[in-house]
């Protein structure tokens, strides 16, 4: 998964403005890249809360570009930040494990209060035994 936070800042790393005086002078840099490498990890493991990753991630970085580069930044960061959503539309698993180092797990929890320990489907987080939570989140946010 980190391919595309590393893709979105080596697009943007030539118009990165320099720090002010008195801070290293690769603190820009690293702040662009961890802003990218934050948004990309919660895509992977929190994607159903996060409803804007590519408005989230722009206004996190757009503090270190001049003025003149702000439409740039904003159409690479939605250009790969949806590359980065297709990715995890068409392969759930590998995104998850890539970013976390395991396989994702159900959202639900037991009868004895353990989390469940079944592969959730891609689309809502939980597995085909606790399908039914789902149903009754889409309803409370119906309500809501």
């Amino acid at each position: 998964m980190y391919q595309f936070s590393r893709a979105i800042y080596r697009e943007l790393a030539p118009h990165v403005m320099a720090p002010p005086h008195g801070a290293p002078a690769h603190a820009n840099h690293a702040a662009v890249l961890h802003a990218c490498e934050q948004v990309i990890t919660r895509m992977a493991t929190d994607r159903h809360y996060f409803a804007r990753p590519a408005r989230t991630l722009f206004c996190d970085i757009r503090n270190y570009f001049p003025m003149s580069a702000q439409k740039q930044v904003h159409h690479v960061v939605c250009r790969y930040v949806g590359y980065a959503e297709q990715f995890l539309a068409e392969h759930p698993h590998e995104g998850y494990a890539a970013v976390n180092g395991t396989p994702p797990q159900c959202r639900a929890t037991t009868r004895k209060g353990a989390a469940c320990q079944r592969v959730p489907l891609p689309h809502n987080g939980y597995c085909p035994s606790h399908q039914h939570l789902a149903d009754t989140e889409d309803r409370a946010l119906a309500a809501a």
